[in-house]
């Protein structure tokens, strides 16, 4: 069965945009080492599972990314581009986007169908509404949380709607010059 990833970045304090959204506090001077780490990552995907607000920045940049072969990011561009998407999306009727679908069953429904397909392993990427509810109905299996060194008092977060106790198995943590963290976690189904 194919596992879900789960990749977000977050602040020391647990959010992942300040209240209105923002996110001028993200690193964004990424080092080699962590640039290598998030391939390493997506090197094992075949299928990005996106909310439909995150899908509306992520897909057009990373296209525009794409387009242009000089850009430091264009390898990242390509992957994020040609990789097969799934938006979810309550007001989408359509996609407009090149290799993606938006999705026919709601969450679990749709995630699980997605799981037990053959392929690589999904990463979802998303916003604190979406990525919340994936690990309220614990569909994410591994978690990889960037953290940020910045506290912003008070913001979103994908915590915060837990209807119960989740315990994660921690695997690995990293450091990169950058300033960033990641620790990586997988969901504990043995409560």
């Amino acid at each position: 069965m194919r596992k879900l990833k789960l990749q977000v970045q977050m602040s020391v304090d647990g959010y992942i945009a300040g209240p209105n959204g923002e996110m001028d506090w993200l690193v964004q001077n990424w080092d080699e080492e962590l640039q290598n780490y998030v391939q390493e990552i997506t090197d094992h995907v075949d299928c990005i599972v996106l909310g439909r607000k995150l899908a509306e920045g992520f897909i057009p940049y990373w296209s525009s990314v794409a387009a242009n072969p000089e850009d430091p990011q264009f390898e990242a561009g390509q992957k994020f581009t040609e990789t097969h998407k799934v938006v979810f999306s309550k007001t989408l009727k359509k996609s407009e986007w090149d290799h993606t679908v938006l999705a026919e069953n709601e969450l679990s429904e749709e995630i699980n169908r997605l799981k037990n397909q053959d392929g690589k392993d999904i990463i979802a990427y998303g916003g604190a509404t979406f990525v919340s509810a994936l690990i309220r109905q614990e569909l994410i299996d591994e978690f990889h949380l960037f953290i940020n060194p910045a506290a912003l008092g008070k913001g979103l977060a994908i915590f915060n709607e837990l209807d119960s106790r989740k315990t994660l198995t921690f695997i690995k943590s990293t450091s990169f010059g950058c300033g960033i963290v990641v620790l990586r976690y997988e969901l504990n189904r043995d409560k």
